[in-house]
């Protein structure tokens, strides 16, 4: 009989503000991630920071704000109205404590709750806040949450605002490293939300003079939008919509309050619903809505009245209300669109055309492949069933919800001992395994009538529930796990041709990643390094004090699963798989898998001469250092 548990007042903890913040960092910033990913809780701690100068320039105080990141020590300062000097600590440091919750101060604001700063100091190794007003200032340090300093109130000739420096806390964020190209996104968001405003990053300045237009044009190349930009604005809402000429699934992006709502929420949906139901009437046909959003590539952005996020990291909107005297979200967007995008319609007959057109492209093709879809759900299901392709994990075998997405990891192996190896190592609560039978079709230039008819292609898009979009899809990160040979590569080339092709979004939105694996393991007696590079390898043999032993892993099957789970843990390391926005889709897949033979053998031989020359000037330095020392001694 197992023995009874006691129960009583000593079991009965209370935790103060910055203990719960570091006990549950999830509930505050999401996932924490080491950076690899763009919603990693690094970029959060930046996001929550940048909100609050935001916010004051919505107010009307403060054009520019400076951010600057080196290494793992940010800083962001606004010329906003600086914190009220009597408050700087309180802001920072008490729970549900700010200016937010006086609607004259701040009427459309993104933070509400109070707790954003308050997380941003509590999982910080070091956190300055510095208020510059009235011509006075008040500066703040806390480490890890407590204040260590407090530096009375002075006199100050520095333009007034706030600055706030932070090092995110190592003992909760293993291993991290910020990537600028998701702070750069993040921050070219806000500045096509906030027509005016400058931010500065790195020395480099942002700037948008034409809103979510400028974000559309940075997400879609010209040469790939069926006609130009559509651009329609009123006071609490702004719409930008094309479509892809190439793109098979709807792409959106919205936006709450200069909020990016990732996972879309109330506005969102009104919108996708209030586009279908426009065109329909517009064309005075009752089109299908997958044929109406097909290949369309939008952004919306409401402000909202205090606005109600499903959780702290207000990914998601679950307002139903726009406040005030406003109608409610849904009918607030369905007669904006009803309206403008109406009367836009009839101004341009040239756009409508070609709008119904498209529309009446995928009608047809819906339909071509209609009995091909069945058939080939039919088979993922019964494969599913029983060739167990796919390992899935716990989260998605008992508990369906959405939510659950930002956990879960797909593994794409070849093979079946490097899934296997894999599989045995894995969190099986959160990492799921995909097997494939050896090399994967060539999709550049195919249709997408080959997803269905390739069992490998069908079953992973089935795999990932990604055939009406990215919208329900399953695992946030899906990472490409394959030898470090020439066929790995040749696989992994093969399967980023396939979400080029037929997913891009899945790039676009920063799912994909490729699994960095040790290519060497270095040892002796008394310590075991795995190294990711041959400068890795050679610093470890000069760490050891003994014979090293050197094992080269050629392949993924060769390491043990005891050895795997150090690769796909907590030291996990993952490079994203990012789209350069001055090359088109299209551009791309045509020059690294088109016909172009000529064109791509001559940058071949060029990066190779490159990487000869590196290596040949290594070597002389090398010469050169032993031929020193043979000389002086």
């Amino acid at each position: 009989m197992a023995k009874e548990t006691k129960y009583t007042e000593d079991n009965i903890r209370s935790l103060d503000w910055k203990e719960h913040i570091r006990m549950r960092p999830g509930m505050y910033i999401g996932k924490l991630g080491d950076g690899s990913s763009p919603d990693d809780g690094i970029y959060i701690l930046i996001k929550e920071v940048i909100d609050n100068s935001i916010d004051e320039y919505v107010m009307g105080a403060g054009k520019t704000i400076e951010i600057s990141v080196k290494d793992k020590t940010v800083n962001i300062r606004d010329y906003g109205r600086g914190i009220p000097l009597g408050k700087v600590v309180d802001v920072v440091s008490k729970m549900n404590t700010g200016g937010k919750y006086d609607s004259k101060a701040f009427k459309k604001s993104v933070g509400l709750n109070g707790v954003g700063t308050k997380a941003v100091n509590a999982l910080s190794e070091y956190f300055r806040v510095q208020s510059i007003r009235d011509e006075k200032t008040v500066i703040a340090e806390f480490k890890k949450g407590e204040l260590v300093n407090l530096e009375p109130e002075q006199k100050s000739s520095l333009r007034k605002g706030t600055k706030v420096t932070f090092i995110p806390d190592t003992e909760i964020f293993k291993n991290y490293k910020y990537r600028s190209e998701y702070i750069v996104k993040m921050v070219k968001n806000y500045v096509y939300l906030n027509t005016g405003l400058s931010i500065v990053f790195n020395g480099d300045k942002f700037f948008s003079e034409n809103g979510l237009k400028d974000l559309l044009s940075e997400n879609i190349n010209e040469n790939d939008t069926l006609f130009p930009i559509i651009h329609l604005m009123e006071e609490d809402i702004e719409i930008a919509l094309t479509y892809s000429k190439t793109q098979y699934s709807e792409e959106f992006h919205s936006f709450v309050n200069g909020q990016h709502t990732t996972q879309g929420g109330t506005h969102q949906n009104a919108f996708r619903e209030a586009l279908v139901r426009t065109i329909r009437d517009f064309f005075g046909k009752n089109f299908d809505a997958a044929d109406v959003r097909k290949s369309i590539v939008a952004a919306i952005s409401i402000k909202v009245m205090e606005p109600v996020f499903e959780s702290q990291t207000k990914t998601k909107l679950g307002s139903t209300e726009m406040g005030g005297d406003l109608p409610t979200v849904r009918t607030f967007i369905n007669d904006f669109v009803k309206r403008r995008l109406d009367n836009y319609l009839h101004r341009n007959p040239e756009t409508a055309e070609k709008i119904q057109k498209k529309i009446l492209q995928a009608e047809k093709e819906r339909k071509e492949l209609s009995g091909i879809r069945k058939l080939a759900r039919e088979r993922a299901k019964k494969a599913s069933l029983h060739n167990k392709k796919l390992r899935d994990c716990r989260i998605h075998l008992n508990d369906m919800r959405k939510e659950n997405r930002l956990d879960s990891t797909l593994f794409i192996t070849e093979g079946d001992s490097a899934s296997g190896s894999i599989t045995k190592s894995r969190n099986v609560n959160t990492q799921a395994v995909f097997s494939l039978k050896g090399k994967p079709l060539n999709s550049y230039g195919l249709t997408k009538k080959i997803v269905y008819e390739n069992e490998e292609f069908n079953l992973l898009q089935a795999a990932l529930n990604i055939e009406d979009g990215i919208e329900n899809l399953r695992y946030n990160n899906i990472v490409i796990a394959t030898d470090a040979d020439v066929d790995g590569m040749h696989i992994r080339l093969l399967l980023i041709t396939f979400f080029l092709q037929f997913f891009p979004e899945v790039i676009k939105e920063g799912h994909l990643y490729i699994l960095e694996t040790p290519l060497f393991r270095v040892r002796d007696k008394s310590k075991t390094h795995y190294c990711y590079s041959e400068q890795e390898k050679k610093k470890a043999v000069k760490s050891l004090k003994g014979k090293p032993e050197i094992t080269r892993f050629k392949g993924l099957g060769e390491i043990s699963p005891n050895e795997f789970v150090h690769f796909i843990g907590n030291d996990i390391r993952l490079a994203p798989v990012m789209l350069d926005p001055n090359t088109s889709v299209e551009q791309l897949l045509n020059f690294y898998m088109g016909k172009n033979t000529p064109d791509r053998q001559k940058f071949i031989i060029e990066n190779l001469k490159v990487e000869m020359d590196l290596i040949e000037e290594e070597k002389n330095q090398k010469n050169s250092k032993e031929n020193h020392l043979l000389f002086t001694n």
